[in-house]
C-alpha cells in the first residue's frame, strides 16, 4: 500500500502535478517518514514554492540517512541560503565541511555568510576552491576574501586580483583591490601603472567606484578627506534615524560613569595595547566603571602574560552574535560605549547600529571617521581633528588638550644598548630608518628617500620589510632611482623587545605619507630616535605631528615633501645638528605629555564626564575641547634598568 501511494505520489510530481503530488505525500506521511519520502516532499515543495518548507524537508530526509544524504544536506543548505536562513544554512554547512571545499557552488554560499558575519578568517577556507572557479562572482569573493585577512597575504593573492582584472579590466573596484594586494608587497610596478588609472578616473568626476572601497586600505592611497568619506565597502547598514531612536531610549545613570571597551586586541602583545594598557589600569575606580568587551582571537589570548583582570571587569563575547553582545551590553547598563576598532580586521561595530548605550565613541583603532557606524564622538586633539575636518565626520569632535594617543611607560621597556656591529650597520654612516609597514611605504615615499640618501655623501636606508617580495621590490625601486646597493640595508621583524633595542642605531626616522607611523613613531620616540615627518591632509597623515608636538619636537615637522628633504638632508650632511634634539627627546620622555599616561587618563575622565553630563542634560553631541591639566614640572616615573 505505501508503495503504490509513494509511486502515485512521484507520478504526479513527474507529470508536473505538484498539487496532487502534495495530498499524496501528505496522506503517506501518516503511515511512513523515511528519507525517501521526505525528499519527494522536499522536492514538491520547491517546485510549489514553499523554500522554506522544502529545505526543513530536505534536512529532515539528510538526517534519516540513505544513499542521498549529502545531497539532501546540500539542498537544504542552498534553499535555507535563498530564503535568508543564514544561521540554519550555516549549522548544516558545518556537517560537510571537507565537500564544501571541492564546490565552488556551495563554497560561495558558506563563504559568502561568513563574510557577512565579519568571519573573513573562517571564510579563507574556501579561497582557492572559489579563485579557481569560472563564475566572476565566485572569484570575486575569493579575492574579497583574501582582502579581508591580509596579514595572510601570500603571492596567490595578487595573482587572483590580476587574474580578475584581465577579466574586467575596466573595474575600478577590483583595480582597487590589485592595488591594495600590491601595496601589501611593495609590488611598485604595478602601483605606478594602475594608480594613475585610479586618480585620473577621480580627478574626471568618478567617484562612485570608491564606495567598494575598504575604508582601511583607502587611507593608505589618499589623503583626500572627500575621498576617505566615500570608502564604506566593510561598514554595516546605518541609517542617522539610528540614533535618533537611541537618543529617545530610556536609561538609568548612577554616581560612576559605566565605560565599556569592545575590541578584539585584548592582550598585552598587540599595539593597541602597548598604548592603552595602562589607562586602563589607571581609570578612577571610585569615578568610573570599566568593562572590556573582549571578542580577541584566543590563540592569540595564549600570548597574554598581563593580569586581564586589572584592566576591568572582562566579558568574552568572541563567539556571540551581535544581539547577544548587544543584550551583554545592555545588562550591565554601560554608559558609554567606546569602540577601538573602527575600521580594521576583526571589528564588531555593527553593534552600535543596534542602540548599544546612549554615549559611542570611536577612539584609537581607526584614524578617520567610521563611516555608517552609529557614534556620538571621535577622540582627537587639535592637530589630527582640525577644525576643517569636521565636514568629513559624521561623529563630533572631543579633543583632548595635547595628544589623541596614550601611550604605557610603565609596562613597555627601555632600549638596552646595542652596536651597530651586532646588527651589520656601518659605524661611519648617518643611517635613515624607516620601521612602518611595507603597505605604507608609496613608490613617492621611496622617490624622497632616494633623493634624501643620495644627497648624504654617507646616508645609508635602513628599512623594515614584512616579507621576501617586499625587500626584493623596494630595492628594485631604489634602484632604478639611482641609490646604489651598498647603501640599502634591510631588517626582519623580531620580538617587540629585540626590536626596541635596535632602534636607537638609527640616526633619524623616516616617516610615511599618506598614513604615518602611529605606535611606530611613538615606539622610535620612546627608544630616543627623532623622527621626521610632514604636515598631513587628514587623520592618518597627521599622527606624527600629534606625536612630536607632544614631546616638544616640533621642529621635526616639515612643512611639505620639500621642506621634508631639506631637513632630512640637512641633518645627513650635519650630524651634530641631531644631537640637541636627541637630548631633548631623552630629557623629555620622562615628564612629557606623550608618555604621562595618569595625565593623560584624567583628560580622558574628564572628556567621559563631559559626554556623560550633557546625555543628562538631554543634550544632543556637540564638538567640545578638553582644558589642560598644568604642566608637570618632575619627571612622572623613575628610568629604571
Amino acid at each position: 500500500m505505501t508503495e503504490i501511494s509513494y509511486k502515485a505520489a512521484s507520478q504526479h510530481f513527474r507529470s508536473g502535478d505538484y498539487t496532487s503530488s502534495l495530498v499524496t505525500i501528505n496522506k503517506l506521511l501518516d503511515i511512513q517518514k523515511d528519507a525517501r519520502t521526505y525528499m519527494l516532499l522536499a522536492r514538491t515543495l520547491k517546485q510549489l514554492g514553499h523554500k522554506a518548507e522544502a529545505a526543513q524537508s530536505f534536512q529532515l530526509a539528510a538526517e534519516l540517512g540513505g544513499q542521498h544524504s549529502d545531497d539532501n544536506l546540500i539542498e537544504a543548505i542552498r534553499l535555507h541560503f535563498e530564503v535568508g536562513e543564514k544561521e540554519k544554512a550555516l549549522a548544516l554547512a558545518s556537517r560537510i565541511l571537507p565537500k564544501l571545499t571541492r564546490d565552488p557552488e556551495l563554497a560561495f554560499i558558506v563563504a559568502s555568510l561568513l563574510f557577512e558575519r565579519g568571519e573573513a578568517r573562517l571564510a579563507r577556507v574556501f579561497k582557492t576552491v572559489l579563485i579557481r572557479s569560472k563564475e566572476l562572482s565566485h572569484m570575486v569573493l575569493g579575492a574579497r576574501i583574501s582582502l579581508n585577512t591580509w596579514d595572510l597575504f601570500d603571492p596567490s593573492d595578487i595573482e587572483t586580483a590580476r587574474v580578475l582584472l584581465s577579466r574586467i579590466p575596466t573595474s575600478h573596484p577590483v583595480r582597487l583591490m590589485y592595488l591594495t594586494f600590491s601595496r601589501e608587497h611593495s609590488k611598485f610596478d604595478a602601483v605606478e601603472r594602475h594608480q594613475p588609472i585610479i586618480d585620473a578616473a577621480v580627478a574626471a568626476g568618478e567617484t562612485d567606484f570608491i564606495k567598494l572601497d575598504g575604508a582601511f586600505f583607502n587611507l593608505h592611497w589618499t589623503g583626500d578627506e572627500h575621498l576617505n568619506q566615500l570608502a564604506r565597502s566593510n561598514t554595516p547598514a546605518f541609517s542617522p534615524k539610528m540614533t535618533e531612536a537611541r537618543y529617545q531610549m530610556p536609561h538609568s545613570w548612577d554616581d560612576k560613569i559605566r565605560v565599556g571597551y569592545l575590541s578584539s586586541d585584548l592582550f598585552d602583545k598587540h599595539a593597541t595595547m602597548k598604548l592603552i594598557r595602562r589607562v586602563f589600569e589607571l581609570h578612577d575606580r571610585d569615578r568610573f566603571d570599566v568593562t572590556l568587551f573582549c571578542h580577541s582571537d584566543p590563540q592569540l589570548l595564549e600570548s597574554n602574560e598581563a593580569d586581564r583582570n586589572e584592566w576591568g571587569n572582562l566579558v568574552t563575547v568572541r563567539d556571540m552574535s551581535d544581539e547577544e553582545i548587544l543584550a551583554e551590553i545592555k545588562s550591565r547598563n554601560i554608559d558609554i560605549l567606546v569602540d577601538l576598532k573602527g575600521h580594521t580586521i576583526g571589528t564588531r561595530n555593527s553593534v552600535f547600529n543596534m542602540q548599544a548605550a546612549p554615549v559611542q565613541v570611536a577612539w584609537l583603532g581607526f584614524p578617520g571617521s567610521t563611516l555608517n557606524v552609529d557614534l556620538d564622538y571621535a577622540i582627537g586633539d587639535k592637530y589630527v581633528l582640525p577644525d576643517s575636518s569636521k565636514p568629513h565626520y559624521y561623529e563630533k569632535f572631543c579633543r583632548l588638550p595635547e595628544t589623541y594617543q596614550p601611550n604605557d611607560p610603565v609596562h613597555r621597556p627601555f632600549a638596552k644598548p646595542m652596536t651597530r656591529k651586532e646588527v651589520g650597520l656601518p659605524e661611519d654612516a648617518f643611517i635613515y630608518a624607516s620601521f612602518n609597514a611595507n603597505r605604507k611605504i608609496t613608490p613617492e615615499m621611496l622617490n624622497l628617500w632616494a633623493e634624501i640618501v643620495k644627497s648624504t655623501p654617507n646616508g645609508i636606508l635602513w628599512i623594515l620589510t614584512n616579507n621576501a617580495d617586499g625587500r626584493m621590490n623596494i630595492q628594485k625601486k631604489l634602484l632604478a632611482c639611482g641609490v646604489p646597493a651598498k647603501r640599502i640595508l634591510f631588517m626582519n621583524k623580531m620580538q617587540f623587545e629585540d626590536h626596541l633595542n635596535r632602534i636607537p642605531l638609527a640616526d633619524l626616522g623616516l616617516d610615511t605619507y599618506p598614513v604615518n607611523g602611529h605606535t611606530t613613531t611613538s615606539e622610535m620616540l620612546w627608544a630616543g630616535l627623532p623622527v621626521l615627518t610632514y604636515k598631513g591632509t587628514n587623520f592618518a597623515s597627521r599622527v606624527s605631528e600629534s606625536l612630536l608636538n607632544a614631546i616638544d619636537l616640533p621642529e621635526l615637522i616639515a612643512e611639505d615633501e620639500d621642506d621634508y628633504v631639506r631637513i632630512a638632508v640637512e641633518f645627513g650632511k650635519n650630524p651634530e645638528l641631531i644631537k640637541p634634539l636627541r637630548q631633548r627627546l631623552e630629557d623629555n620622555r620622562l615628564k612629557s605629555p606623550l608618555f604621562d599616561a595618569e595625565r593623560f587618563t584624567r583628560h580622558l575622565e574628564t572628556a567621559y564626564e563631559t559626554m556623560v553630563d550633557r546625555a543628562k542634560q538631554g543634550l544632543k553631541p556637540d564638538h567640545f575641547d578638553v582644558a589642560c591639566l598644568p604642566p608637570r614640572a618632575e619627571p612622572f616615573m623613575e628610568k629604571s634598568d
